[in-house]
């Protein structure tokens, strides 16, 4: 029988810190928001850059 565990105190269960990526990819919502927010964020830069490109019509 092997000995006890080193990281066992008691009853209560080790807690390991969660990575920063991983609770950020776990969280839906925010995966919605960046998922509509940033591609309509870059299509309007994009847009803005093509308005600004096109030349003065001259009379």
């Amino acid at each position: 029988m092997a000995g006890p565990d080193p990281q066992r105190h008691g009853d209560e269960p080790v807690h390991e810190r969660v990575p920063f990526f991983q609770r950020l990819l776990d969280n839906h919502f925010l995966l919605l928001f960046l998922g509509v927010t940033m591609p309509t964020v870059l299509y309007l830069i994009w847009g803005i850059m093509e308005i600004i490109q096109i030349p003065i019509a001259s009379p």
